[in-house]
């Protein structure tokens, strides 16, 4: 990290839905919060993405006609099949209560395109539509990103390939991060990508 940069933290999808209890619950996801909040204190620029998707989304399992888990297609690219979740205005797409929002400067909210699934913070899945999060980041002088959130193996992953791609400087907080682990090993395989291009992983 070049101490005379900008580091921004970027809080992933810390959303009702996707803690226990909620419509996507990754697996002691609500873990997230406490690491996430501590790290908080020690970012000058804390960032926030949120799933944001319209009723009826074509990446959710009941628009498809398929079952939750398994894989449909999607703006011509495979698609995992999800239940229902984060839908515009429902409690379920509402931080965790938990989560300190107050020093959060921006939310960016993703996958509200009923067309197209965004696991990214930076962009939908085919790279269609930029969520601007890239241009504001340059605006602020950031040139390092640490990521953490929800989930490891979809989201974070997604955010923290782009950022790479998009010239930042990454690291990620590995825990503050849970995983959805459709197949087992899927975080383990998240990570080594992560690492081999380039992002520092950091465990604790």
């Amino acid at each position: 990290m070049n101490l005379d940069s900008m580091n921004a933290l970027l809080l992933i999808d810390i959303q009702n839905d996707f803690l226990p209890g909620g419509a996507l619950a990754v697996s002691h996801g609500d873990e997230v919060i406490a690491a996430a909040n501590r790290l908080i204190s020690g970012f000058p620029l804390v960032i926030a993405s949120q799933d944001w998707h319209p009723a009826g989304h074509g990446s959710f399992a009941s628009a498809q006609g398929g079952v939750p888990g398994t894989l449909g297609t999607l703006a011509g690219l495979t698609q995992v099949l999800w239940p229902d979740h984060c839908v515009q205005g429902t409690r379920g797409a509402d931080f965790a209560a938990a989560l300190d929002m107050r020093r959060v400067e921006a939310i960016f909210r993703k996958g509200v395109d009923p067309t197209v699934d965004s696991y990214s913070a930076f962009w939908d899945n085919g790279r269609r539509r930029s969520t601007g999060l890239a241009g504001y980041l340059r605006e602020r002088g950031v040139s390092c990103v640490t990521v953490c959130g929800l989930a490891t193996d979809y989201c974070v992953r997604f955010t923290a390939l782009d950022a790479v791609d998009a010239g930042f400087e990454v690291t990620l907080a590995l825990g503050a991060c849970r995983g959805v682990e459709l197949a087992a090993g899927d975080v383990e395989r998240a990570v080594e990508e992560l690492r081999a291009r380039g992002v520092k992983v950091m465990l604790s």
